[in-house]
């Protein structure tokens, strides 16, 4: 007997320890790199079976264990070494941030309402998928927003958390309490989603996966400005403080929305199951039609004070539970697999689908992503396909049909990709091609990378016309007439190869073209001569050098203010600007590197396009002249980059770090606690921003 016990508990010790380690790093891709490998539901499934395997190893018990703390996605916690993300400060919750427990099914909430004290009422809302924050004002003013993090302690965003027009900077009321928290979501809606993955797509930058992660890789970027030019908005579902009004949870939303927060109208207080069923149907379908993503129900028990009797568990409270919508997927046949290469050379695989009705919209294609992507879905031609809509709105391969004996279908034997009329890897299911689909240069994959690239650059179609596509998009040089037809047209005229060729265009040879004329080959070359004062910043950014792209060649253009200065730079140069990494400073040099490229820009060159920046201008005012200052903290009327640009353009000289020489530290809230400490040490005096900007005038 002790044998077959032993046998038994070997491999569930085993798989307890892989269970952790899986879930460790599922909380990890989620919560810091917003790359998901779980659906909510399998991760949950998994947890539940972990917990079980705790609860009958209690000798493997572990603190650090998924099961007794929540995901963190706290900056300092990620496993890169990414200078720029080191400037949140981390700062200890005042009351932890649990999650909620998940249900999928009517069974599981009736469970959880058997549970509760008898005639409870239970608040239904809208279960936003986006980022946790958390607001604190104290005398009406918000002076932090603090992340998740681990649960226990998170990074301080509150310069970022201004940009956004519904959170309120301050409440001009006295009837507040000196200090509360309200909690909420911060969310990129739907619309604003679609438009940012669609810039990301004609850059080449990896696509995010749903507004979820969107928001959160928005709401961790250093730079303000940015966060304020992807649009977030957000909702708030809780308050928590001292004296705090009303005695249930709906009438202190009623109360935060009285006082200018932004709290959803989809909250309704129930007073049974068959109610809350009633508002998950409802809902269900509804939501669809919201401009932010939702994922779920929250039901929570009305009254504050049955919510402490209530209490928590070591992961969440007793007295709330997430009722998660199922995602909506459907099974499909998928009749091939093709390849499109981008015009940086990239080879991505598409399915091509039988068209189903999925979230309201047909779906006949579905990314691939890349070879491992379909290895490790074990999917060919002829399968029949799972497919779901990533945050309702990018269709995906889930996974394959597995039939029962009672579904069986036939699978091809042959069944490979179409890749098949390509040399292929002999010995596998699957067969990824080895030449470009396009020119049939032979591709390669680049160590560390999962994409297959052509590096005929000179000579691959889709390749050329990708770059002259991005050349003369709005964002860069912005040239009127040139759009993916007429330029499909020119290059198949041999009037286009290259980018340099848009500037020797003439009005006879476009004018003949078949859908143009004359007006339509005035109006281009009036936009080839505009852009000529196109500044040197997008003049980088156009040239399409990989992962290069708009904020970056800003910050490139900062530093090296012309070409001939950047065509010099090594790489660790490169990487000494922020947000430059290797991989970025290696393409930058390999570029430089490429005599065709440098033929390219020469012709560019007299074409009269703009290589250099505009020259530094002089200080407008000597206000600040030989004073050296520190800036810290964060600002309501100025951005800190634009505080820098007041000092320079009064004479002045910012510097990072405070010493004897410092004159003063313009100090704005949040100043860092190690700056203020020191100058308190050499008594450097402190400024406040309303005094800075008198002084200025």
């Amino acid at each position: 007997m002790m044998d077959l016990f032993s046998q038994i508990e070997e491999p569930e010790r085993e798989e307890l320890k892989a269970l952790r380690k899986e879930l460790e790093e599922a909380n990890y891709k989620y919560y810091v790199l917003n790359m998901p490998t779980l659906s909510d539901r399998e991760f949950d499934e998994k947890m539940r079976r972990l917990q079980d395997l705790e609860a009958r190893y209690p000798d493997m018990f572990d603190p650090k264990s998924p099961t007794q703390h929540v995901g963190s996605d706290l900056v300092e916690s990620q496993k890169s070494k990414d200078k720029s993300n080191k400037a949140f400060e981390t700062v200890r919750h005042k009351y932890p941030m649990l999650s909620l427990a998940n249900s999928y099914s009517r069974e599981e909430i009736e469970d959880w309402v058997r549970k509760l004290p008898s005639g409870v009422e239970i608040v239904c809302e809208l279960k936003f998928d986006g980022l946790s924050i958390s607001l604190w004002y104290e005398h009406g003013q918000l002076v932090r927003a603090l992340t998740r993090g681990d649960g226990v302690q998170g990074d301080d965003v509150i310069a970022n958390i201004k940009t956004i027009p519904s959170i309120p900077w301050r409440i001009e009321r006295t009837d507040i309490p000196d200090f509360f928290e309200l909690r909420g979501e911060v969310l990129l809606p739907w619309e604003r989603f679609e438009a940012l993955n669609k810039e990301r797509e004609e850059q080449e930058e990896p696509l995010f996966a749903n507004p979820r992660n969107a928001a959160s890789g928005t709401l961790k970027l250093q730079d303000p400005r940015e966060v304020a030019r992807r649009g977030l908005t957000a909702y708030l579902y809780y308050m928590l403080g001292e004296n705090l009004p009303g005695t249930t949870h709906y009438e202190r939303l009623a109360t935060a929305r009285e006082w200018g927060f932004h709290i959803s109208d989809a909250i309704k207080v129930c007073h049974s199951v068959d109610e809350v069923m009633a508002y998950i149907a409802y809902w269900d379908t509804e939501r669809k039609n919201l401009p932010v993503a939702t994922d779920g129900i929250v039901l929570k028990v009305n009254n504050l004070a049955q919510q402490e009797e209530l209490g928590y568990t070591a992961k969440t409270p007793r007295w709330a539970i997430a009722y998660k919508f199922p995602a909506e997927k459907q099974l499909t046949l998928l009749k091939e697999i093709t390849y499109q290469v981008g015009r940086t050379g990239v080879v991505t695989p598409v399915a091509n689908l039988e068209p189903i009705q999925l979230s309201g919209t047909i779906v006949q294609r579905a990314t691939l992503h890349n070879e491992d992507f379909i290895k490790s879905l074990d999917i060919r031609p002829g399968d029949r396909v799972w497919v779901e809509k990533g945050g309702e709105i990018i269709p995906k391969i889930v996974g394959r049909d597995n039939p029962t004996p009672g579904e069986f279908y036939d699978r091809p034997q042959d069944a490979r990709s179409s890749g098949a009329l390509h040399p292929s890897r002999e010995g596998e299911g699957f067969t990824f091609p080895t030449v470009c689909p396009e020119c049939g240069t032979p591709l390669v994959r680049v160590e560390g990378e999962a994409a297959w690239r052509c590096p005929n650059e000179a000579g691959c179609p889709p390749q050329i016309k990708g770059k002259i596509e991005h050349f003369v998009s709005r964002k860069a040089m912005n040239i009127d007439g040139l759009g993916e037809e007429t330029i499909d047209l020119l290059y198949r005229q041999g009037l286009l190869h290259n980018i340099a060729d848009i500037y020797d265009l003439k009005a006879e040879d476009i004018a003949v073209q078949e859908r143009l004329g004359e007006k339509s080959a005035q109006n281009m070359l009036a936009g080839i001569e505009a852009s000529k004062s196109v500044p040197w910043a997008r003049v980088l950014f156009a040239l399409g050098i990989r992962m290069v792209g708009e904020t970056t060649a800003k910050k490139i253009a900062r530093v090296y203010t012309s070409i001939d200065l950047l065509q010099w730079a090594t790489a660790e140069q490169l990487c000494a600007i922020e947000d430059v990494g290797p991989q970025i400073a290696e393409n930058i040099v390999a570029y430089f590197n490429d005599i065709r490229n440098l033929e390219i820009l020469d012709r560019l060159r007299k074409a009269g396009l703009r290589f250099e920046g505009e020259a530094a201008q002089g200080p407008q005012s000597d206000k600040l002249a030989g004073m050296s200052i520190v800036i810290s903290g964060t600002f309501a009327q100025h951005s800190r980059d634009e505080y820098k640009t007041l000092i320079e353009a009064n004479g002045g000289k910012n510097v990072g770090s405070v010493s004897k020489k410092t004159s003063f530290i313009l100090a704005g809230e949040n100043m860092g606690p190690e700056k203020l400490k020191k100058a308190e040490a050499l008594g450097v005096k402190l400024m406040t921003e309303d005094e800075f900007l008198e002084m200025i005038k």
